[in-house]
């Protein structure tokens, strides 16, 4: 159960509406952390923003998701996982690797961008660092882009899981595949 009240549209005040609607109508994307960052409009904005920034940039969705369900298994965040799981599966990521992720194993991803996105994010919330044998394998397997964009997806779903688990958001009952 949510710790905070959810805002309900109608009793939005003017700004927390505009930003709302703005997301409504180009990503879609209003719940789960948003409802926290609703009472912060400028906040909830720049959330939106940068989430569209790193989506748009060089990693690909499956890339992508593979970093968000390492992220969401690190912080046991159920909202982000639920939400992740279900995006996952819209890009061809195997039941599989989504259930060796929940396992806390390492799964089996043949693409070495895609190992990269899986063990990345894990040594920098593991040690909050990466060490420079990682960081060169991960330069030279990714590219400095792709390397910058992958760190600044860690950092910023982490903050997305940690408002989730903060303020108690969780996932729907019919969650398909909770976490472990």
């Amino acid at each position: 159960m949510a710790r905070i009240p959810i805002i309900e549209r109608a009793d939005m005040n003017d700004e927390q509406a505009r930003v709302y609607d703005a997301a409504k109508q180009t990503s879609g994307i209003v719940g789960g952390p948003y409802y926290a960052y609703i009472r912060l409009p400028k906040v909830f904005d720049a959330c939106q923003n940068l989430r569209s920034s790193i989506a748009a940039g060089p990693l690909s969705p499956r890339e992508q998701q593979i970093a968000h369900l390492t992220i969401a298994r690190y912080w046991n965040s159920k909202y982000p996982w639920f939400a992740q799981v279900r995006r996952s599966l819209s890009v061809g990521i195997d039941r599989a690797v989504i259930d060796a992720i929940n396992a806390r194993r390492t799964p089996s991803l043949s693409d070495a961008r895609e190992g990269t996105c899986f063990l990345l994010p894990g040594e920098i919330l593991a040690n909050k660092v990466l060490s420079d044998a990682t960081y060169a394998a991960a330069e030279k397997t990714m590219g400095l882009e792709s390397l910058v964009a992958l760190v600044a997806l860690t950092g910023s779903f982490s903050m997305t899981c940690m408002t989730a688990g903060t303020f108690g958001i969780d996932p729907p009952a019919d969650n398909p595949v909770p976490l472990a």
